[in-house]
């Protein structure tokens, strides 16, 4: 684990990233850092953040600003909401656990994958408020039913169904590695995995890692390769509005769609009567060349007052939380930036991370001359210039 001075001395984005690079075997670092195809849309996702400009209001009382705010049926902390990430406790050992930990330590919404290696139940002790399962519906929708009473036993309250993965995105990164083509890893698997003594201390204290959600099915097999292998063969490739009509049916708490990228899907979901969507491309990890998340937001028409509309990509910075919610985000999910600081620095790394977060998004809005999360909703597209 890295020292406390080292994790203090974490600032840009990119600190987080390349410590995670030094921790990481190389299989695990571009399952994590890696995307689509030629994996333009993910850099999309960051760079077009860099083409919308701040306009400040200036002679502004710069009083503290109030960084708390409302969505998904609860208040949190931080307009931020810890996004799911597949293969999380593979990064660090019980790493879904630390993420669930810190939010509930910081009152922040979190997201807890399908495929967790960490078992729901462990986690209903550290749930924050609003806690949030992320949902792949699988072929055997009984599994799938299973799933949500398993998820409602443990605590959690909110559902977020991914609808942007019939079938999986070409990962060059993830082919080359050899990821999820193998049912045990290969003798130059090993010799990487050994090359990185920090990572494999931690995580054999944690051995055998398994999908949390799929150990009880006999044909997934016994380990994490082919466990993962097999759950994502069994997601519905049919999945359909009449499926979220069904699935809304069954779920008494928050219901969130998570991969709109079209208005008129926007309005669909709107009309199907979900609490929300999360505006996500993926990460860039499903069809390369689709439009980056924000420049999409920029375009995006203006939901009726109380449904939530979250961001999701490329968010690595507290301006670019500021720009989206200028925009007309409620608030941004965290994905990449988060399982960074995570694989890096355990909680401390995580803590890190959200405190640089809430110091970039309480300077802004002070600097842009506003002094709540709410005025600057209010003050929206007043205060950018839009050049993507």
């Amino acid at each position: 684990m890295p020292s406390r001075k080292t994790i203090a001395g974490w600032t840009a984005p990119e600190d987080f990233r390349q410590a995670a690079r030094r921790r990481l075997p190389k299989l695990f670092f571009d399952y994590l850092d890696g995307a689509a195809g030629a994996e333009r849309t993910a850099a999309d996702n960051i760079d077009d953040f860099d083409k919308i400009r701040f306009l400040p209001s200036v002679l502004q009382p710069a009083r503290p600003a109030t960084l708390q705010t409302d969505f998904l049926g609860a208040r949190h902390s931080l307009p931020l909401m810890l996004g799911p990430i597949g293969s999380l406790g593979m990064f660090r050992a019980q790493a879904e656990l630390m993420a669930f930990r810190v939010a509930k330590r910081r009152g922040l919404q979190a997201c807890l994958s399908s495929f967790t290696i960490t078992p729901p139940e462990r986690l209903s002790s550290e749930l924050p408020a609003g806690a949030a399962f992320q949902l792949y519906v699988l072929k055997d929708f009984g599994r799938t039913r299973a799933m949500l009473e398993r998820m409602r036993a443990a605590g959690f309250s909110t559902l977020v169904v991914t609808v942007d993965v019939p079938v999986s995105g070409i990962r060059e990164r993830d082919i080359r590695n050899g990821l999820r083509q193998r049912k045990r890893l290969s003798p130059a698997q090993r010799l990487a995995l050994a090359a990185r003594p920090g990572w494999l201390l931690t995580m054999a204290r944690a051995y055998p890692a398994r999908m949390a959600l799929a150990e009880d099915w006999p044909e997934a097999g016994r380990r994490y390769l082919s466990q993962a292998a097999f759950l994502a063969r069994q997601i519905d490739p049919e999945l359909s509005w009449q499926t979220i009509s069904r699935l809304r049916a069954l779920w008494p708490g928050w219901f969130v769609l998570k991969g709109i990228q079209r208005a008129d899907d926007l309005g669909r979901a709107i009309e199907s009567g979900v609490d929300g969507v999360i505006l996500s491309n993926h990460g860039g990890r499903q069809l390369d060349g689709c439009p980056s998340t924000i420049s999409t937001l920029a375009r995006m028409p203006t939901p009726p007052a109380g449904f939530d509309l979250i961001l999701d990509g490329g968010v690595r910075r507290g301006t670019d939380v500021v720009k989206a919610i200028a925009l007309g985000a409620t608030a941004c999910a965290l994905g990449r930036a988060y399982a960074y600081a995570l694989a890096a620095g355990g909680e401390a790394g995580l803590e890190r991370l959200l405190d640089g977060f809430a110091a970039e998004i309480s300077a802004s809005l002070a600097l842009l001359g506003v002094d709540s999360l709410d005025a600057l909703r209010r003050e929206g597209r007043s205060l950018v210039d839009i050049r993507c």
